[in-house]
This record gives C-alpha cells, sequence and structure tokens, in this order.
C-alpha cells in the first residue's frame, strides 16, 4: 500500500491510500522528536496548529512530522491510534477502500481555545477536542457565569 498526501475537504492536506486496507492493519507510525509536555507548551505556546501526539497520557509528547502528521481528524474516522510498544501508530478501524483519506479522532483533552471540526461528519462534534473535555469546558464556563436574580 502506498499512502499519498493530496488537498483535503477536511482540512489543508491529508493523506489517503491508492490500496484497499483491511481492518486492524498498522498503516503509519507516527514518528517525531519526543518533548516534555514542558517542553511542547513552550515551543509552541503561540502557535495553534501544531503536529504535536499525547502519549503516556500527556506526560510525553511527539512532535510530529512524516506522513502521518498529515491524517486529519474525523467525528467519523476509520482509523485510530495506540500506543504499542512505546510507538504511536494509526491503525484501520475498519476496511478502507482505495481513494479514501485516513482520519482518526483527535479527542483533543487539553486547552480552552477553539478548535472547531470541520470533518462534516453526521454526527460532528463541532469540535477537535473530546466529548469529555467539551463536558470539562462547558462546565467550568458556565461557574464563571453571572447567577441572574
Amino acid at each position: 500500500m502506498a499512502l499519498v498526501l493530496r488537498q483535503s475537504r477536511i482540512h489543508s492536506h491529508g493523506c489517503y491510500t491508492d490500496a484497499p486496507i483491511r481492518k486492524g492493519t498498522l498503516i503509519v507510525e507516527y514518528v517525531g522528536e519526543r518533548l516534555t509536555y514542558e517542553q511542547a507548551d513552550d515551543l509552541y505556546d503561540d502557535f495553534p496548529n501544531t503536529y504535536l501526539f499525547g502519549l503516556d497520557g500527556g506526560k510525553h509528547i511527539i512532535d510530529g512530522y512524516g506522513v502521518a502528521a498529515f491524517v486529519n481528524h474525523s467525528c467519523d474516522p476509520n482509523c485510530e491510534t495506540d500506543q504499542i510498544r512505546g510507538k504511536m501508530w494509526i491503525i484501520a478501524l475498519r476496511d478502507i477502500e482505495p481513494g479514501e483519506e485516513l482520519t482518526y479522532d483527535y479527542n483533543l483533552y487539553d486547552g480552552e481555545d477553539d478548535a472547531p471540526c470541520l470533518c462534516g461528519a453526521t454526527r460532528c462534534r463541532r469540535s477537535l477536542y473530546s466529548a469529555a473535555h467539551l463536558r470539562k469546558i462547558a462546565k467550568k464556563r458556565a461557574k464563571l457565569l453571572p447567577v441572574a436574580s
């Protein structure tokens, strides 16, 4: 199988397959420099778009480059990620047809800035944040609202 980068309807450029991929296939490793959370925060504090991927519950970060960094987010993804023996893999959630864009749910878990989703899925959350993180943000914002008298 070959992976191809080209324009995406979701965001900028995306990663597409030119051959069928079977469910459960380890497609591509998410590679990059390994940083601590603090190092990544210092490097990218003023950058809204990054290719950072959290490992070990966010204790370590991959500053991604390469093909896997172009796999876009979708609220109805055809791939998932899993850490296997210290490496982060993008894995087929279902059989994927040639020409399909590869996607996984980013499930962002930190931050409070808007992170709008443009995936177009029927059940789109409208955010790259995980459902749990969106509830956490909403709860925090509700506490800040003045109580009506």
